[in-house]
């Protein structure tokens, strides 16, 4: 993408995605097992389906392969980096779209406020102090050349909302919130995308949108790894509310698993969820 000032990659120009590994994959929290026994295999620029019931440890087993919770069993990478002993560096390579009680948006702000916030923060704290010696002119420039490539990859034109980019949040619908969040953590350029309850409150054709978006970010190069109830045709599927003494390998022809975890407990979740803040 050409600007004023010179040229800005996308957020998926070029894009290299990291593969994800996992073996005997697990996290063991206060009341029991969150998930257990998680087998992946996953080549750069995969979409990686987290299928399985609410409560069944999904959204703990997206945190733990972003580097927001520390597993306490087996190991993972995710790139060249190692899990858990490698966090931080995984967070470093990792965004997050939509995690409700870790990234949620602020309902009263709006979109553009939004942005404008996300790409200050990236401004300040994501890029090299090289980077912040440039003019501020230049600067602001690739800011904005940041915003609107990470919106056009996440399907989300502004000036087709109600008051454009002053449309406050809590006036978006569903997919629209789930493109902007997308669009926040793209900001970041990360090489792996994390999303939570993708396809929850959707409509069929909304659902079909939302993985299509997905889709098009590993068309160019991203993985992500999407928690869902039902998985896409093509993904890479990691089942989990499996018994504990039951291994889960991805698989790309799997399918829901019905029985579900009981252990993983609302109470349970929101430890985990506090923990993933803490990260």
């Amino acid at each position: 993408m050409k600007g004023q000032g010179g040229t800005v990659d996308g957020p998926t120009d070029g894009a290299r995605g990291a593969a994800v590994t996992a073996e005997d994959f697990g996290l063991k929290g206060p009341r029991g097992w969150a998930f257990r026994g998680i087998g992946i295999r996953a080549e750069p620029g995969s979409l990686i389906a987290l299928e399985g019931p609410s409560g069944s440890g999904r959204t703990c087993l997206l945190l733990a392969l972003t580097g927001r919770m520390r597993a306490t069993e087996g190991h993972a990478s995710v790139g060249r980096f190692r899990l858990p002993k490698q966090l931080a560096a995984v967070r470093g390579i990792s965004g997050l779209g939509p995690v409700p009680g870790v990234t949620d948006l602020d309902p009263a702000l709006t979109v553009g406020e939004h942005l404008r916030e996300r790409a200050l923060l990236q401004r300040r704290f994501g890029g090299s102090l090289r980077g912040l010696l440039r003019p501020r002119g230049e600067r602001r420039n690739e800011a904005r050349l940041r915003v609107d490539a990470a919106l056009a990859a996440a399907g989300l034109d502004p000036e087709t909302l109600p008051k454009g980019r002053r449309t406050a949040v809590r006036d978006l619908e569903r997919l629209e919130v789930l493109r902007l969040s997308v669009a926040l953590a793209l900001i970041g350029r990360p090489r792996v995308l994390g999303v939570d309850d993708t396809d929850l409150k959707l409509s069929d054709a909304e659902r079909a949108e939302a993985w299509g978006m997905l889709a098009s970010l590993t068309d160019h190069g991203m993985t992500v790894v999407a928690v869902c109830s039902e998985a896409p045709e093509g993904a890479v599927v990691v089942r989990t509310g499996s018994r504990p003494d039951e291994r889960s390998e991805a698989r790309a022809d799997a399918r829901p698993d019905d029985r579900s975890d009981d252990r993983s407990d609302d109470k349970e979740a929101a430890d985990a969820l506090a923990e993933a803040r803490r990260a």
